[in-house]
């Protein structure tokens, strides 16, 4: 890895620990030609993994664009930076755990309801509503009646 400073071609790692949200390594690195110390983050990536698209098309994986879309539904939500993180990964285990090289798009937005779902009701609801083409208040009310539905607790013992 390039120092950051120098470019010199050559870090060494200086240490190694599971970082904050549980779910990447971070890495401090010192620049073997000017000595400068900077940190990385290694996370897990999926691979190889072709969605296919509602028209026919096929296009790769992009979880820039997953994280994307996940921002504008979370945006100005309670949602701490690692719970984000955890969400992304949640999102994708639930389609490494499909074992497919290819899945339909029909199937991140699956994993993506159920997990926002847990998450944060209003986001959930803000992304059910692209996803789904709520057409008008009514089909905003349903969902939210379900959510609602969803939430109470049970009477029986």
């Amino acid at each position: 890895m390039k120092c950051p400073i120098c470019y010199f071609l050559d870090t060494k790692v200086v240490d190694s620990r599971v970082a904050s949200d549980g779910l990447s390594i971070r890495r401090r690195r010192e620049c073997l030609k000017c000595s400068f110390r900077f940190s990385t983050y290694e996370e897990i990536e999926l691979l190889e993994l072709i969605i296919l698209k509602r028209d026919g098309r096929r296009e790769s994986y992009s979880r820039e664009k997953l994280v994307g879309g996940l921002k504008k539904s979370c945006e100005k939500r309670p949602i701490t930076e690692d719970d984000f993180k955890r969400l992304i990964h949640s999102i994708e285990r639930d389609l490494q755990r499909l074992k497919k090289n290819e899945i339909p798009s029909k199937q991140i937005g699956i994993a993506v309801m159920k997990n926002l779902k847990k998450l944060d009701p209003v986001a959930y609801i803000r992304y059910a509503s692209v996803y789904e083409s709520f057409k008008d208040a009514n089909e905003f009310k349903k969902e939210i009646n379900k959510l609602i539905k969803d939430k109470k607790p049970s009477l029986k013992k």
